[in-house]
């Protein structure tokens, strides 16, 4: 880069910080999702460990449905419920589910009857137990807009009998809590009647996965406890809550009941590390219902009353991967608190992630001005493993929240435009040199000299290569008795069109002699299926061949027809051209087999011959077996084929031509004359004409000795 680059240069990575650090602070959803997901995997990687229960679900589940009947229970029927629990000396018990109207049976005795009322009987056994009930919250914070002061205040206090208080310290928590305009709350003699009430309303991310449960909500200005909060609350004999929140707005910090101070985020909710599903955690209802808990199963542990049965619809998505009944968030929510397992996100982790952002930043866009661009990325891949493995490590071992997506974001919009900025001249001069090389050389190996300069060198490796050979039969005579101008014509046009299909296959130009073409497949790049290729590869060359042939016969021009020979093996692959000339090939027995199978069509009356080598690595290839030869300087025989076509457009397998060459193979007296039936339906196919005549000059088998080249 020149001097005039450098000084506004600069600027590039500056700005990309600035940007990045800008979108840090806006924190705008997609910034949001990508946090969660890794919140996500962390807790995948690590779920929190089940330790003895101290929470319990009573699960109200298919099978007690079955017994008991279908949802919903009378109030009786909850009433002896609520007895059962009762027996067992729970700390707490909290109904994840609503009472906000009577019962029918009840309003039918209104006027009076001999039945005790099923509400009251709910009611009497909610007062003998420390029973919490659960609420739901409605209407968004700006719906509370549209109603008046007065109307808002009377609709709260009809609607919810808070059974605690609040001690505020610091600042004013109520702007950051969730807010809701209205409620909807339980009968009020069961209001009056409980020990608590608790929302039980769930605040999804926009995914629809629960990752945090609100411990505290603004109904109408006023606090509403969760239903968890209240759990807690009424297990540890406590009348009210501590809310410590910042000064200035800066949302809640922690809140404490009892001796235990929970950490949540500035909303005053708790981030909730969820643990594997545990058989322990939930107790059917119906065990309870038919005095199948042993007696004191459930003493001083705080219990959640729920469903889990699909049918009443409180399933929700979790961090871990499918559903899971709702009752079971709280429960988990409460695990982790009294375990002592908490997840916290501190206050100063924002702040202490745009540090690093910022750090990270400017050493990523100094290195990217500064450095060769694989330099430049090992130290931010480096950078964001570091950043990746601390935040990890403060999860696994201290159950700290921190969040590594901001940092790797900042590095990488500062990486990305610095290093390309940084080299955009090499880019042009790269590609300048693949523009002007290819038409002369193969655009896989100037891809490849732009990657490993240290190619030019002299020297070699052994590596397992394929190979396709194409000559004109009996150009040169053919040439001379042509017009110059026109010879050289229709050549270029051949020879363009047969290296066009060679470099659409990724193939390597190694040469061309005069009308012959040698193309080479995975060197210099390694290619798993370079015989697939190079079959597809002299399939299409011999396609474009006879079309070639056909359009210049249509203009009067007499063209050669073009033999193809197709082999694979291990050869050295280098440079072979001393200090001063590259040049790039390769050099073992299978290329001089390869120009030998070539050679072999003109004897054996076919136009591309294919080794089995080859062959055996092509799947859905067909062809047409052509025998056992022994080529011209080899004393080993070769299987070789006649390449039909491959893929799924490629020719019928010939099944007559294949029963007599197994009769030939055999060595079957049948062979000649179902060769002879064969020539006689087939006058112009060279290759049963080659086999016809050798059986008539008393060949038996399939091995063919081909001693000129």
């Amino acid at each position: 880069m020149n001097g005039r680059l450098t000084r506004w240069a600069w600027w590039v990575p500056l700005g990309a910080l600035l940007l990045g650090l800008a979108l840090v602070i806006a924190s705008p959803v997609p910034l949001r999702t990508a946090r969660n997901a890794v919140f996500d995997q962390f807790q995948r990687w690590f779920p929190r460990p089940y330790e003895a229960p101290a929470v319990r679900i009573v699960d109200i589940d298919e099978e007690s449905l079955r017994r008991v009947g279908q949802w919903p229970w009378s109030r009786a029927q909850v009433a002896r419920l609520l007895e059962a629990l009762r027996a067992q000396q729970p700390a707490s018990v909290s109904l994840d589910i609503m009472f906000p109207e009577a019962e029918r049976s009840s309003q039918a005795r209104a006027g009076g009857g001999d039945v005790e009322d099923p509400d009251r009987m709910l009611a009497e056994e909610v007062r003998r137990g420390r029973v919490v009930l659960g609420l739901a919250l409605t209407g968004s914070a700006a719906q509370a807009g549209l109603e008046t002061q007065a109307h808002q205040a009377h609709q709260a206090n009809e609607a919810l009998q808070s059974k605690a208080g609040f001690v505020l310290m610091g600042g004013d928590a109520m702007p950051s809590l969730p807010a809701f305009s209205r409620s909807v709350s339980n009968l009020p003699d069961l209001q009056a009647a409980a020990s608590g009430q608790g929302a039980m309303t769930f605040l999804p991310d926009v995914d629809g996965i629960v990752r945090r449960v609100p411990l505290l909500f603004n109904l109408q200005g006023r606090p509403v406890p969760s239903l968890a909060a209240e759990a807690l609350r009424v297990a540890a004999g406590q009348g009210h809550y501590r809310i410590h929140a910042a000064e200035a707005g800066g949302g809640v910090i922690d809140l404490q009941v009892g001796t235990r101070v929970l950490d949540t985020d500035s909303s005053g909710a708790l981030w909730v590390h969820y643990g594997r599903a545990q058989a322990g955690r939930s107790i059917p209802a119906w065990q309870l219902l038919e005095g199948r808990v042993a007696a004191g199963a459930l003493r001083d542990q705080i219990v959640l009353v729920g469903t889990s049965a699909q049918g009443l619809m409180d399933l929700r998505f979790s961090p871990l991967g499918g559903v899971i009944p709702g009752v079971e968030v709280h429960a988990q929510a409460l695990e982790q608190i009294v375990s002592g397992q908490q997840l916290s996100r501190p206050g100063w982790a924002p702040a202490a992630e745009w540090l690093v952002a910022l750090l990270g930043g400017l050493v990523v866009g100094v290195v990217a001005m500064k450095a060769r661009p694989g330099r430049s990325s090992l130290v931010l891949l480096g950078l964001v493993g570091a950043i990746a493995l601390t935040a990890w490590v403060c999860f696994r071992y201290q159950r700290l929240l921190l969040d590594p997506v901001p940092p790797w974001l900042v590095m990488t919009l500062v990486f990305a435009p610095t290093t390309l900025l940084r080299h955009r001249w090499a880019e042009r001069r790269q590609r300048w040199m693949q523009a002007t090389f290819s038409r002369y050389v193969s655009p896989n190996l100037i891809r490849y000299l732009l990657a490993h300069p240290q190619a030019l060198e002299l020297g070699g490796r052994r590596q397992r290569c394929s190979f396709v050979f194409t000559d004109l039969q009996g150009f040169t005579a053919r040439m001379e008795a042509m017009d110059p101008a026109v010879a050289v014509t229709v050549l270029n046009d051949y020879l363009n069109g047969m290296v066009a299909i060679a470099f659409r296959h990724d193939g390597t130009l190694d040469r061309i002699v005069g009308d012959a073409v040698a193309i080479m497949f995975s060197a210099p790049v390694p290619q798993a299926d370079h015989e697939a290729r190079a079959l597809r590869c002299a399939l299409e060359m011999q396609a474009f061949a006879r079309g070639y042939v056909d359009a210049l016969q249509r203009q009067g021009i007499a063209f050669c027809e073009t033999r193809i020979g197709v082999h694979s093996g291990e050869v050295t692959v280098g440079n072979f051209g001393g200090d001063t000339l590259f040049d790039y090939r390769a050099l073992g027995d299978p290329v001089n087999t390869a120009a030998r199978l070539e050679g072999a069509n003109k004897f054996l009356g076919t136009s591309l011959c294919v080794s089995e080598e080859t062959l055996q690595a092509c799947p859905g290839a067909v062809a047409r077996p052509i025998g056992r030869l022994r080529l011209a300087g080899r004393t080993s025989f070769l299987m070789a084929y006649e390449g039909l076509g491959m893929g799924p457009d490629a020719a019928q397998v010939d099944a007559d031509y294949e029963q007599a060459f197994a009769l030939m193979r055999d060595g079957r007296d049948e062979a000649l004359p179902a060769f002879e039936s064969l020539a006689a339906q087939r006058p112009q196919d060279g290759l049963v004409a080659f086999h016809r005549d050798r059986l008539r000059a008393g060949c038996r088998d399939d091995a063919i000795e081909l001693s000129m080249k």
